[in-house]
């Protein structure tokens, strides 16, 4: 028993110390998104629908992924939004920039990953931003006179912050966001203690830092199980940063991690089906691999 008294105070002190680090992060990340989320998602996905029409050429896909970037929605609310685009006449090109950005990063992981460092914030932004414009690249040449997505069946989602007070509409999707991110955000704290008392620092260096090609790959694997929620990996992160890994495998495993949630993979499949869906797989693990390796020559 004092055994297990002792082993709980250390894991205790682990925790606290690292919730103590990020706790705040995490508060201010739910409270400027909630606030995109009220007040500035229908502007956001305004512009984008402004977009069409205009003969943007390679522009419209950088402006897509920047939106989509941008965009406050999940996967399951950014589809039913893509497939309204796309019965408006929208290029595939540019919602694949839009979806494949969202589904990577939102405003609220953004803040999220401050956490993280400046360089490791900017190595996400970037290379989710780039993901994106990638993904409408390749649709833009080996797609252009076919269609790549599926969407029907998907119609334009209704709002739930129609709350006539302003305040009050906030303060729901703030409660919806504390409900949907905290028990991952909780568990994320808790996984980095045991990691910290249980896991020597240096086989974090000897699995994701050492052998840089090898630790890239592993991260890019391992984000596919492990990515449950945006915040709850952040902590997992910052401890395992903390203890070797290099900036190139933090970034394969934020670009697989969400992009292969199963969340999102179900969403996909529908709108994809196998043969495209199989594709994206391939270029989400292609893409984040070779990510991980120039970011690790350049950082």
């Amino acid at each position: 028993m004092e055994v297990l008294r002792r082993e709980w105070i250390y894991i205790w002190y682990y925790f606290t110390v690292q919730l103590e680090q990020i706790f705040g992060w995490w508060v201010l990340g739910m409270v400027i998104g909630s606030a995109i989320s009220v007040f500035a998602k229908d502007y956001i996905h305004r512009a984008f629908r402004s977009l069409h029409g205009k003969k943007l050429g390679f522009l419209g896909i950088i402006a897509a992924s920047a939106l989509g970037v941008a965009s406050p929605l999940c996967m399951y609310g950014t589809i039913p939004i893509a497939a309204s685009f796309s019965r408006g006449g929208m290029k595939d090109s540019w919602l694949a920039a839009f979806m494949m950005s969202s589904i990577l990063l939102n405003p609220q992981l953004i803040i999220y990953s401050a956490a993280l460092g400046g360089t490791v914030l900017a190595v996400r932004i970037v290379s989710c931003f780039l993901c994106g414009i990638t993904a409408g690249w390749l649709l833009h040449f080996f797609y252009r006179d076919k269609p790549f997505f599926n969407f029907s069946g998907f119609d334009e989602p209704k709002s739930r912050d129609t709350d006539p007070n302003l305040l009050i509409r906030y303060l729901k999707n703030l409660w919806r966001n504390i409900r949907s991110t905290g028990p991952y955000f909780f568990i994320g704290v808790l996984l980095s203690a045991l990691f910290q008392r249980y896991v020597p620092a240096e086989t974090m260096t000897i699995l994701f830092g050492k052998n840089e090609a090898l630790g890239v790959l592993m991260a890019a694997t391992i984000g596919v199980p492990l990515y449950a929620c945006g915040g709850g990996t952040i902590p997992l992160l910052q401890q395992w940063l903390w203890d070797g890994m290099s900036v190139g495998s933090a970034a394969s495993f934020m670009l697989t991690g969400p992009s292969t949630k199963i969340t999102n993979l179900g969403a996909l499949k529908i709108v994809l089906g196998m043969k495209r869906f199989l594709l994206y797989l391939a270029y989400v693990m292609v893409f984040s691999f070779i990510t991980g390796l120039v970011v690790n020559l350049i950082v």
